[in-house]
Order: structure tokens, then C-alpha cells, then sequence
């Protein structure tokens, strides 16, 4: 057998143990912990807070991006921007045209704006654009948790209904209490003894 073929069997002594997180820096253990928090807090989060969600992604990314711009690390500038167009796009497409047609005619009027001048700033690699882009999104932002706010104050507002009482449709008459004699009349007597 050649030396090629036989370099197919690795005897564990010689194997490279991959180190654990632990063992590499705390960065990784830190992102580790990082990446499950978020995990946790997109999949217990409202539609309402994880759209907030977006808004601060596409807003970090984008600072991101601007910051590269700033240092002149164009593979920097180019992935915090990358990564803010997803999120903006995804935004785009989350719109529910079923509720306001017009008012999500409008936000992917301004979605596409946004996702545009992402593309500029990272082609012309210009700090100017990106700057106006995050002053869009915080805008945004701060209009999106106003209307959380209005939004629960307006449910905080509106008595709920006691959760254990009975409602009757009104095409029919409510039930009639039956005694428990009269029960025992109609069904006959139960015994646990025969």
C-alpha cells in the first residue's frame, strides 16, 4: 500500500482535538450566550416587539456599515450594510396588505427608498447617505414604539369581559336549574357501593 493510501487511517493520538469554546477566547463564549438570548427573545417576543427588533437591527448594522466607511474597512462597511438590507427587506415583505393598503403602499415606498440608499452608501462608500439612513430608521423606530405605547394604553383601556362566565347565544333560552331530587327521579341514583 502507498504512503498516500495509507494516510487515510489517522491513529487517534495523532487527531486534533478541536478545542472547546472555553478553551478558545471568551469572545466566542460570549457570542455563544449572546446569539441564545436573542434566539429566546425573538421566539417569545409579540409580531409588535419583534418588529422593534428589526428596526434595531437594521439600525446597528447600518452604524455598522457607517463605521467601516469611517475606518476604511470596505469588507466591514460592506457586511453591516448587506445586513441591513435584509432586514429592511424583510420588514418590506412582512407587510400585511390585508389590514391597510394604502398605509403599506406607503412604508414599501419608503422600505425600498431605504434599501436603495443602503446600496448607495456602501457602492459610493459614502458616510453622508448612511448617516441620512439612520436617521430614517430611528425616526421610524420612534413612531413604531409610540404606537405600541398607543396601542396597549387603548387595550389597557377597553374592560375585558370576566373570564369564567357563561353567555348563552340569544336565540336560545338559558338553562333551567334542575333540583337534585328531580335528578334523581329522571337518571336514577348512582352508588359506589351497588
Amino acid at each position: 500500500m502507498s504512503r498516500l493510501a495509507d494516510r487515510s487511517r489517522v491513529s487517534p493520538a495523532n487527531k486534533k482535538v478541536n478545542p472547546t469554546p472555553l478553551a478558545t477566547d471568551n469572545n466566542t463564549v460570549m457570542d455563544n450566550v449572546s446569539n441564545e438570548y436573542l434566539r429566546n427573545a425573538v421566539l417569545t417576543a409579540s409580531p409588535e416587539q419583534l418588529h422593534l427588533m428589526l428596526y434595531d437591527g437594521a439600525i446597528r448594522f447600518t452604524r455598522a456599515g457607517l463605521e467601516g466607511l469611517r475606518i476604511q474597512n470596505w469588507e466591514t462597511a460592506f457586511n453591516g450594510f448587506t445586513r441591513a438590507q435584509k432586514i429592511v427587506l424583510e420588514m418590506h415583505n412582512s407587510l400585511n396588505y390585508d389590514v391597510d393598503r394604502a398605509l403599506c403602499q406607503r412604508m414599501a415606498s419608503l422600505y425600498n427608498f431605504i434599501y436603495r440608499k443602503l446600496v448607495e452608501a456602501s457602492v459610493e462608500r459614502n458616510p453622508g447617505i448612511a448617516e441620512e439612513v439612520i436617521g430614517l430608521l430611528e425616526y421610524q423606530r420612534e413612531t413604531w414604539v409610540m404606537l405600541m405605547k398607543k396601542a396597549q394604553e387603548e387595550h389597557a383601556a377597553v374592560p375585558s369581559a370576566p373570564k369564567n362566565t357563561r353567555r348563552t347565544p340569544p336565540s336560545q333560552p338559558p338553562p333551567q336549574q334542575v333540583s337534585e331530587s328531580e335528578q334523581d327521579s329522571t337518571y336514577g341514583s348512582l352508588s359506589l357501593h351497588g
